[in-house]
């Protein structure tokens, strides 16, 4: 395995007998200078590692919270270069944090493939997820991640075959992002029952951790996804907590799911 933070993230987490806890933020919700501090608390409450969500005007796989605040961001002068800048900050406050971002591939496009990668390095950003990146137009992008040590993050979902899903983690690293449930994004109040066999499916096709994510909301949810999963992700739930009770709330969550998962 190759020596990354992301590597050392889940390693540590693994060494503590624990699930990771990713959390992802809408960067610029509700500004880009009260995500950047929501941000830091956030990784102070216990998230091991940061999704930096870039708003997208057309964001098909996305529920309602995060289509609301992708729109306050971009409302708020939200840009790609304003997120790197607000990574590269975190990024010297925090070294050891992985970050990754997470972007629909049409502004990853219109920024420019070879400037995102040096940018990506530059800013000390560790992976990139591009949500809607078809395996078949990946060949551009693994080169230019390689090239800058950026570690490509496949997403997976249960209706992905062990066949494809091998296919879509080749040239990939860091960890699989297995969406739990079926549909775009959002809180669910439970899991499918299939949730553990899908996830183990998902860790042998793709020979890489998994990180669990689409619909966590509670600490016992994500407890007890983290026996199957390497990592579990929190993200709508976040965000909603963020828009209807403020930065407050939101942090607590986050620290009460991360108190679970170390229970």
């Amino acid at each position: 395995m190759m020596e990354t933070r992301i590597n050392r993230c889940l390693e540590r987490c693994r060494a503590e007998k624990r699930g990771a806890l990713v959390v992802y933020v809408t960067v610029g919700c509700p500004s880009p200078v009260e995500s950047e501090a929501l941000i830091g608390r956030l990784i102070e409450a216990g998230a091991d590692m940061i999704e930096l969500g870039v708003p997208f005007s057309d964001p098909m796989a996305d529920g309602p919270v995060i289509q609301r605040a992708g729109q306050l961001a971009l409302q708020a002068g939200t840009t790609l270069p304003e997120i790197l800048a607000i990574a590269g900050r975190i990024r010297k406050r925090f070294p050891e944090t992985p970050l990754v971002l997470f972007s629909y591939y049409n502004v990853l496009l219109n920024y420019g493939l070879d400037r995102l990668g040096a940018d990506l390095r530059s800013a000390g950003v560790d992976g990139l997820l591009a949500v809607d990146l078809p395996l078949e137009e990946r060949g551009e992008v693994v080169p230019i991640c390689e090239a800058n040590g950026i570690q490509l993050i496949p997403l997976v979902s249960p209706a992905t075959s062990p066949e494809r899903a091998a296919k879509i983690a080749a040239g990939c690293s860091g960890f699989v992002y297995c969406i739990t449930v079926r549909g775009v994004t959002g809180v669910r109040s439970s899991l499918p029952p299939e949730l553990a066999a899908e996830l183990e499916s998902a860790k042998k096709a793709c020979g890489l951790p998994v990180a669990a994510g689409f619909g966590i909301s509670t600490p016992e949810m994500a407890r007890d996804i983290s026996f199957h999963a390497d990592a579990v992700v929190v993200g709508s739930a976040m965000v909603r907590t963020l828009l209807d009770e403020g930065a407050d709330a939101a942090v607590s969550l986050i620290g009460s799911i991360a108190a679970g998962l170390r229970r």
